[in-house]
């Protein structure tokens, strides 16, 4: 029996090619998925490793759960000394050992700066954790090895000369100590301060101040090193960092504002064993670890790395792999529908053989067994073929580098999964999806042998599957009825359970949206074919191409259902996600339009007026105000201190041009001050006194004494503009209230005030701030780009942020059109073996209607007739499930947007035309496409070679 499947298999096969690039498709995502998060494993694991340079082996502390606080704070407070790495070197078998620490250091050529991270160097270049591409690595005192990167941007090439210097080193000048470490001891990623210094000789241990070789006080000018080398970082040890450099040990000590390296703080050293001989290496390790500090150990490279996977298996790689597994589940879902298809018109034609098999002899289990066979061949030809699509896919992606953006190099790497899961649920899938053909075969008679073939599908839906429908369609509307009523009575302050109890109102949204979803596809038999005959109706009217069109898609009611239904899962799950994330980002719109008054603000202590005119000149940028500020304290009507940021305003005229609120019948003078009504950090109302003394700390007074503001005499006392003088800066107003909001959101209110109390004295401005009303869509340009443009005329100053309605739109839109574009291409999987279904189910009409297609051309019907009819059906295929699709997708989004984005704001319920749009011209065009190939084969025999073939 298993031959004659095959041989019925082989006569077939171009019946079953569309089922099998379905599988083939689903197969090749699955195992794409393993590939992916096998590589995302081995990358992250050899960025978690990457520090170890060449090191085979580390010195690192002891895991054990049982270490108490006293012993935590005994291992981080070792130093290098507590090593003893001489001896450590000396050891036999030991080639190198490197005692790890790190920090952040300026380097400067002339009038340029660049900041750079550095480690600790080596005896031997294969213990850094970075490649030296030029040079050598540092070896004796005041040397460095830039990264290229730092080297270009100062212009700088092996042999020159360059200033570093970092604020542990000018603070343990200033102190005259040699506090202040804030390298990073270990890991080199965290920042550590315990006092500890070093000593190198050329360092003034009295004072506390390193000091270069030509005698630069580093906590003036820094140390000037040489250049002997440029480092590159090509397995991400310091991605984050853009790279490191690496230091002699007496620079790197004086960056630390130590005086001694061996007092420098470490709890990780990297060994270079000999381990030609395993034995050998274990006695090394065994000598090494006798001259550990407790609590530390000796562990070799490769059970570091063991650890590094296994605390990755449960994190976010786990978490990646899942989320991407579950799209390829979908699509081997959607292709289940074209398989079964394309097993019933199989079965359908084969009617007379199986018929005539068991009149030979053959049972009925015998013929139920033959079709579950032929779904598992074509099940396993198809998933291995999958397997290898997914295999060569991924192995592109690694070699095209394209993830080299994010900082990782990832691999190829194959494990049992990437073969074993994808296969197994091609052949499951194949299988579960024929068994009702399969039922449909064991139940064909003898006698049938002798009828002629009927391939209309007559067959009734079920009474049970109606019923299951039905029920899920109601609990699904009562579930989101329920978190509708549920929010609503939230929204309006009335007792609710989605006040207390949310994630379960959301999550009962979402289940209700599941089962009416699941209840819609399951009753598709029933609904779908009645709206495919309504609308085909009115096609029909065009002409009679249409009309037979019309005709021949109510022949098989349960298979327009399965075609309709696998394109309705896509189509309304990409509307879904289109439909959420326009409504997020109109709603977030429109919250932060009325959260904050100034569509965008740049404000820092090192912000110039020259870049605040390149700024107003950026297209987009419609008008803007740059005025001085301070930051101050003030106490409202009921006693509490407020953090206030005082600005500097010629007039309110000036302020109207870029603040959105109403300032009508406002003034702003000598003696008044513009407030807020509602704090930006409560959101309540602040309650004023008929007057408000705004006050500047005493610390900030002693110092801009010790700057010599206006009217500080010769022993430095502050008197400001009012005429006080002594510790503080007070300013003293009445105050006007008007309801403009979030002007600075680091304060708690911004107060504007006459620009003269800033040119007279009374306050000294320690910043400014650049307040910009934006008009993108007049400009003719992105409202990303008039934002990136501003950022990058403030690049220079790192003090400056540039923050506002704005700046979070820009973010919170780059963030939705990220995930949705991620979203949208997974699903789009789905959507592709859809379209094949639906070339699938073309085809097999075509093959069913030899007869039908060779009359219809013997009275008449022209060819081109004939194509017409079939790209007809095609579209009332597409179309009319794109359509269902796009309403249930929109409804669905609209529910989710209410139950997410109306914490925030009034939700915004759009319509997405253009990307529903997209995907019905998608959808249409491929059935279009997917007609030509039927429409060929159906022109092509002539009728009378048809008739006599069928």
């Amino acid at each position: 029996m298993f031959s004659i499947t095959l041989k019925l298999m082989k006569k077939s096969a171009r019946m079953l090619i569309p089922a099998g690039i379905a599988i083939l498709i689903g197969t090749a995502f699955i195992a794409a998925t393993f590939l992916f998060g096998n590589a995302m494993n081995d990358a992250l694991a050899a960025q978690n490793t990457a520090q170890l340079g060449g090191a085979n082996y580390v010195i690192s502390p002891d895991s054990g759960k049982d270490l108490t606080d006293k012993d935590q704070d005994y291992i981080y407070t070792r130093t290098v000394n507590d090593f003893q790495l001489d001896r450590i070197r000396a050891t036999e078998g030991v080639k190198d050992a490197r005692a790890s620490y790190a920090g952040s250091v300026t380097v400067t050529r002339g009038n340029k700066h660049a900041s750079s991270y550095v480690i600790t160097t080596a005896a031997k270049r294969t213990l850094l954790p970075v490649t030296i591409t030029q040079g050598d690595q540092p070896a004796d005192s005041n040397e460095i090895a830039l990264t290229k990167s730092v080297a270009d941007q100062l212009g700088v090439k092996v042999g020159d000369r360059v200033t570093v210097n970092s604020q542990a080193a000018q603070y343990a000048g200033k102190t005259g100590d040699s506090a202040g470490n804030t390298g990073d001891a270990g890991d080199e990623s965290a920042q550590n301060a315990d006092g500890t210094s070093s000593h190198d000789g050329d360092s003034d241990a009295a004072s506390g101040a390193s000091v270069s070789s030509d005698g630069a006080n580093t906590a003036d000018s820094g140390m000037t090193v040489r250049v002997v080398g440029l480092t590159d970082d090509p397995n991400g040890a310091y991605a984050y960092y853009g790279g490191a450099s690496v230091l002699s040990d007496n620079v790197i000590t004086a960056m630390a504002g130590s005086n001694d390296f061996g007092n420098l703080p470490v709890y990780l050293v990297y060994l270079d064993i000999d381990d030609a001989s395993d034995t050998a290496a274990a006695s090394t390790v065994k000598q090494v670890s006798t001259l550990l500090p407790k609590h530390f150990s000796v562990q070799s490279r490769a059970a570091l790395v063991e650890e590094s996977v296994k605390s990755m298996s449960s994190g976010e790689t786990s978490i990646t792999t899942i989320f991407l597994l579950s799209f390829g589940i979908l699509a081997m879902l959607v292709a289940a529908l074209v398989i079964a298809n394309t097993f019933q018109v199989l079965v359908a034609q084969r009617r007379r053989t199986l018929a005539l098999l068991r009149t030979i002899g053959a049972n009925k289990s015998q013929l139920y067994v033959s079709v579950l066979f032929e779904a598992g061949v074509l099940g396993l030809i198809a998933s291995a073929l999958g397997v290898g699509l997914g295999i060569g896919l991924m192995a592109a992606l690694c070699q095209s580098g394209l993830m080299k953006a994010t900082g990782m190099t990832m691999r190829l790497v194959l494990s049992g999964p990437v073969f074993t899961v994808p296969m197994a649920f091609g052949i499951i899938m194949t299988v579960i999806a024929s068994l009702g053909s399969a039922r449909s075969a064991a139940a064909v008679t003898p006698l049938e042998a002798l009828r002629p073939i009927e391939l209309t599908d007559t067959r009734r839906a079920g009474v049970v599957r109606a019923v299951i429908s039905v029920l899920l369609i109601v609990a699904g509307v009562a579930l989101c009825a329920f978190s509708v009523w549920q929010m609503s009575e939230n929204i309006a302050g009335r007792d609710s359970m989605a006040d207390k109890q949310y994630p379960l109102v959301l999550l009962a949204a979402i289940i209700g949206c599941a089962l009416i979803f699941l209840g819609l596809v399951l009753s598709a038999t029933f609904w779908l074919p009645v709206l495919m005959r309504g609308v085909g109706a009115m096609v029909a009217l065009a002409g009679p191409s249409a009309k037979v069109a019309h005709a021949n898609i109510q022949k098989n009611p349960r298979r327009v259902a399965a075609t309709g239904a696998a394109l309705l899962i896509g189509v309304t799950l990409v509307s879904t996600i289109a439909t959420g994330a326009a409504s997020a980002k109109q709603t977030m719109n429109e919250a932060l339009t009325t959260r904050y008054s100034v569509d965008m603000i740049a404000a820092g202590t090192d912000m110039t007026g020259k870049q605040a005119s390149e700024a107003a000149k950026v297209k987009g940028v419609q008008r803007g105000i740059y005025a001085p500020t301070r930051m101050m304290t003030m106490k409202d009507a009921d006693g509490k201190s407020l953090s206030v940021l005082v600005v500097g305003v010629d007039g309110v005229d000036a302020l109207r041009k870029v603040v959105r609120s109403d300032l009508s019948g406002v003034t702003i003078d000598g003696d008044s001050v513009l407030m807020p009504k509602y704090s930006a950090a409560t959101g309540k109302d602040i309650p004023l006194d008929k007057s408000v003394t705004f006050t500047a700390g005493a610390a900030e007074a002693q110092a801009d004494a010790a700057n010599g503001p206006s009217g500080n005499d010769a022993n430095g006392s502050a008197e400001n503009g009012n005429g006080q003088s002594g510790g503080t800066q007070t300013l003293t107003l009445k105050p006007r209230k008007v309801d403009y909001r979030r002007i600075a959101s680091n304060y708690a209110a911004v107060a504007f005030v006459d620009a003269s109390h800033f040119t007279n004295g009374g306050i000294k401005a320690d910043g400014h701030i650049m307040l910009m009303r934006i008009d993108a869509e007049g400009a003719g340009v992105a409202l990303n780009d008039v934002f990136t443009n501003v950022q990058n005329v403030f690049s220079a100053s790192a003090g400056v942020t540039v923050t506002g309605p704005v700046a979070e739109r820009t973010q919170w839109e780059t963030m939705i059109n990220g995930m949705m574009a991620l979203l949208v291409g997974l699903i789009a999987v789905a959507v592709l073996i859809a379209l094949v279904g639906v070339a699938n189910t073309l085809s097999l009409s075509v093959i069913e209607r030899t007869r039908e297609s060779a009359t219809l051309r013997a009275i008449g019907m022209t060819r081109g007739q004939l194509r017409r009819s079939l790209a007809v059906e095609a579209l009332l295929l597409s179309l009319v499930s794109g359509v269902v699709g796009v309403v249930l997708g929109t409804l669905f989004g609209w529910l989710g947007s209410y139950m997410v984005f109306s914490l925030y704001g009034d939700t915004v319920f759009p319509f997405e035309w253009a990307t529903n749009g997209v995907v019905l011209g998608v959808a249409a065009l491929a059935a279009l496409l997917a007609s030509v190939a039927p429409a060929r084969r159906a022109v092509k025999t002539p009728p009378v070679e048809a008739l006599a073939e069928a």
